[in-house]
């Protein structure tokens, strides 16, 4: 990592067609958050959309064995640490608390 370039770490929320993500600094700071198409090229602007804020330290991927599958592959063949991220199981609980 360059000495002006900050480590950043990705989250991704996955769906169908369409996967959320959002960029913290390393201390937690959000600095972005967009959307992304679910197709090879989809992947590739999500990972430059990623790099382009700085050194990706590491992506959260929600569902790598259902919706994240393709993406967390992805990320991983260039490079970036994936960790699978879990939502909770009850869904009335998700919805009040974000």
């Amino acid at each position: 990592m360059a000495a002006d370039e900050i480590g950043v770490i990705g989250g991704i929320d996955t769906h169908t067609d369409l996967h959320q993500a959002a960029v913290i600094d390393g201390i937690g700071r959000h600095l972005a958050t967009e959307q992304f198409e679910t197709t090879p090229e989809g992947y590739q602007r999500l990972l430059e959309w990623l790099r382009s804020h700085g050194e990706v330290l590491a992506a959260g991927v929600q569902g790598n064995g259902a919706y994240g599958a393709e993406i967390a592959r992805f990320l991983t063949l260039n490079q970036v640490t994936v960790v699978e991220v879990d939502r909770p199981a009850d869904r009335k609980s998700r919805r009040h608390n974000g």
